[in-house]
């Protein structure tokens, strides 16, 4: 992909500095995300369903106006796009597999 010509090599040069702590910048592995919303917000739950347990956990609660899920939204959509121009398309199960799986 080839880069434009007065873009810096660091994306986020001239942005909005993010300080990462050790903690978070370790992450969190998700399996499920169970995502509700009233008027004002949107509510992501993000979680955890292992194999032989009864009940997934979730560790991590993010909540969003609906303008800024809307942009994740659409960020999201930019970099999966990217990500399969890199390495291939996403391969997702069929509704009838979906059914009998875990996920979001």
């Amino acid at each position: 992909m080839e880069q434009k010509k007065n873009t810096p090599a660091n994306p986020h040069a001239g942005k909005l500095p993010i300080e990462l702590g050790d903690a978070e910048g370790q992450g969190i592995y998700a399996n499920l995300a169970l995502i509700t919303h009233s008027a004002a917000e949107i509510v992501i739950d993000f979680a955890r369903m292992l194999p032989g347990l009864r009940k997934a956990k979730v560790y991590s609660r993010i909540l969003l106006t609906p303008y800024h899920a809307k942009a994740l939204h659409m960020a999201l959509g930019e970099n999966l796009k990217k990500y399969e121009e890199l390495h291939g398309t996403i391969k997702t199960p069929s509704p009838e597999d979906d059914a009998k799986s875990i996920g979001f």
